[in-house]
């Protein structure tokens, strides 16, 4: 039996202290040494132009530095608050406990440091490119005239707005849903600062700028998680085993995201492996490739050692090895600013115009062959296209090992699905759209009206409700308590709402493609996928409430489903005729630079896209019948079996008559038959009692009108005798 020492409050809080000098030490020392190495800070000033002085120099990469590990520290606190921690109080009253509200609370400090640290980036940033000394640059006109022109600027500010929210937010929030909505916030504020750097210009920016998303999704978790997670251990806390079990779990796959998407941003910036010994850029990403290596191995000894002293009441040796990891992970981040800070090797060949703009080169005249054979990587939709087949691959697994089955039909439909993402983002189709319009909307078409049929089809959301299983810590919400409370969640019910998919779906392609939104979105790569994921999203979203497979928040009938397809689909044949009729071409400036020597022209290409819009619509509409068609006739054969089922057990001993609902209704109907029998010979007695009455009435009006002649014809007489 393991005995627990009482705790001891302030030599815990000085550990923690401790390891936190001395990953700045080592975050600081190789920032250092990068910075020297390569260059950035010993620059020769060339005599005319403008200087930004020493105080920015080494400013700009410690803010930079700051600002990463802060948001890394902050996003590990809204981590160890929403999810490594269990709830209490289960799915009905769910809350967090003391612990992840203390985890909130430094998140807050945390994301108020983030803040200051980008508004210190910003200012440094300005003078950095302005190349003029920071007071000048605070005391004069320029940080407010250039923070909107620069994009650099403009998206160090959303990151300060971003941080000043999740920092006011998380003081006073206390449910498990608020602390994923500020860890979802604090996650999107990643992105706009390492997004508007070298990997905007770098010569394959289309794949260097996904690659630097998905390495900062992965890299601000790992090393934030493991910093909290250390400190947890540090202070005593309880449930120390199952925050390091979750971690461990979420820490392997931030280490293949990592690693592939590292190994993608080095490739595209260094196409020649000479230049990682030959140029500083190089040895400073060797250097790097070293740290990862060697994290790496610590998470190895991780799983392997430390965990498993963990489970057995040893808490000591995971958080003596965490927080060496911790000043390892804090050293990378430095390395990987002074990366950051230096300027890779220049392209050895001159690049044109459109090169610079697309990030390969004018492809030839386009013709069918090369559209299924000039392929063209979309990192972004191929790693999406990856993890959604498997992960579906690994809820069948886990059915078939549980020894339950899944339809063979719902994953062939899910697959083709896949494939048609494919078909248009990674082959000639990819290539040629930035440069056709017609071959963009054909893209637009696949991606909005038919992949999403099959994926809805594939039923994604009931495997997983399937395949999931319940949390292991009672009270606790783990990934199917979390998918089960989004299904049943306002949002989803408002946002699945027949209505409002369907504006969603049809309103939205108005809105981009007859404002300047296009324009914006076609000239820069991130706006290009936000587009193209949009596309996929609504069409997802509408086809679930039209085909409704999974479970949904309000499900049509099928008479209103096939209403709302009639209703719906000849808004995109007006689309198309729009588009048909158009007498200036759309985005203009894009496709007037972008204009192939072999194409015909603009407006042109544009009639021809909106004559794919226009007849594109029948072949969804046509799947969407059938599809519909086979629903109708599966529903209708249920209820029969269920009616069936119910019969047979009503008829079976100790079954109750009541259940049999078609017994009951036939009864029924024998019951009003035998009733409209009845009435007939009840009515028999009084029409003949009718009848007498009449006769004898006749009767007695004769006999009366025969007694009144005769009294007349006395009185006749009688008068003739008087006189």
């Amino acid at each position: 039996m393991t005995t627990h020492r009482p705790p001891d409050t302030r030599r815990d809080a000085l550990r923690v202290w401790r390891a936190a000098v001395l990953a700045l030490a080592a975050s600081g020392a190789v920032l250092v040494a990068g910075l020297v190495l390569g260059g950035s800070v010993t620059e020769k000033v060339i005599p005319g132009l403008g200087d930004a002085g020493t105080l920015t120099r080494w400013g700009l990469p410690a803010s930079r530095t700051a600002m990463d590990l802060l948001s890394a520290l902050t996003v590990g606190a809204l981590l160890a608050a929403a999810a490594f921690l269990p709830i209490e109080g289960g799915r009905g009253s769910a809350r967090l406990s003391k612990d992840a509200v203390s985890y909130l609370h430094a998140a807050s400090w945390f994301a108020a440091a983030w803040g200051a640290a980008a508004a210190a980036t910003l200012v440094f940033t300005v003078a950095d490119v302005l190349g003029q000394p920071v007071g000048q640059v605070l005391t004069g006109s320029e940080l407010s005239s250039y923070v909107g022109s620069l994009p650099q600027g403009t998206a160090l500010m959303i990151v300060v707005l971003l941080a000043v929210v999740v920092a006011l937010l998380a003081r006073t929030t206390t449910t498990p849903a608020t602390a994923f909505g500020l860890l979802a916030l604090a996650g999107i504020a990643l992105f706009p600062a390492p997004l508007t750097g070298h990997s905007a210009s770098a010569a394959n920016h289309s794949v260097a700028t996904t690659g630097v998303a998905l390495h900062v999704a992965a890299v601000a978790p790992w090393v934030g998680g493991l910093a909290v997670v250390g400190v947890h251990a540090l202070l005593r806390r309880d449930g120390l085993p199952v925050m390091a079990t979750r971690f461990s779990r979420m820490a392997l796959w931030c280490y293949v995201t990592v690693g592939a998407s590292g190994l993608v941003n080095v490739i595209a910036r260094l196409p020649d492996p000479a230049e990682l010994v030959d140029t500083n850029y190089g040895r400073l990403a060797l250097g790097k490739m070293i740290a990862f290596g060697a994290l790496g191995l610590f998470g190895y000894w991780h799983r392997e050692r430390t965990l498993p002293a963990l489970a057995a009441g040893k808490p000591w040796s995971f958080a003596r090895f965490a927080s060496v990891e911790v000043a390892v992970m804090a050293a990378a981040v430095g390395l990987a600013v002074a990366l950051a800070r230096t300027a890779p090797p220049a392209p050895t060949e001159s690049e044109s115009a459109i090169k610079a703009l697309l990030g390969y080169d004018m492809p030839p005249e386009v013709t069918p062959a090369r559209l299924a054979t000039l392929w063209q990587l979309d990192l972004f939709f191929a790693v999406l296209v990856v993890v959604l087949g498997g992960l579906y691959l690994a809820g069948i697994v886990r059915l078939r090992k549980r020894g339950d089955s899944w339809p063979m039909g719902r994953t062939v439909a899910w697959f083709v699905g896949l494939l048609a993402i494919v078909v248009v983002t990674e082959t000639g189709v990819a290539k040629y759209a930035p440069i056709l319009f017609s071959v963009h909307m054909a893209q637009h078409m696949v991606l909005n009206m038919l992949a999403p049929i099959f994926l809805v089809i594939g039923a994604p959301v009931t495997l997983a409700l399937r395949a999931l299983r319940p949390a292991r810590v009672r009270g606790d919400l783990g990934p199917r308590e979390w998918l089960t409370a989004m299904l049943h969640s306002r949002y989803l019910a408002v946002i699945a709402h027949p209505a409002v998919a369907t504006v969603i779906f049809v309103v939205s392609t108005f809105a981009l493609y007859f404002t300047p939104l296009f324009q914006s979105a076609m000239r820069n790569h991130l706006g290009h996928v936000a587009m193209m994921a949009h596309f996929l999203a609504s069409g997802c979203l509408f086809f679930w409430v039209l085909l409704g497979v999974d479970p949904a928040p309000k499900r049509l009938p099928y008479p209103g489903r096939l209403l709302l397809l009639f209703v719906t689909m000849p808004f995109h044949a007006f689309f198309g005729i729009a588009l048909m009729n158009l007498s200036q071409p759309l985005a203009r400036g894009w496709y007037a630079t972008v204009d192939p020597p072999w194409g015909t022209t603009v407006l042109h290409d544009q009639h021809t896209g909106g004559a794919i819009a226009w007849a594109f619509g029948e072949v969804p509409t046509f799947i969407v019948l059938i599809v519909l068609a086979f629903q109708w006739y599966m529903d209708d054969q249920r209820q029969a079996r269920r009616l069936d089922r119910k019969a047979d057990r009503a008829a079976a001993p100790g079954g109750r008559a009541e259940d049999d609902e078609l017994a009951v209704y036939n009864a029924r109907l024998a019951k009003l038959a035998e009733r409209d029998r009845a009435v007939p010979h009840q009515r028999e007695p009084e029409e003949k009692d009718t009848e007498k009455t009449g006769t004898e009435a006749k009767d007695a009006e004769k006999a009366g009108t025969e007694k009144t002649d005769t009294e007349n014809k006395g009185a006749d007489k009688d008068g003739e005798a008087a006189p």
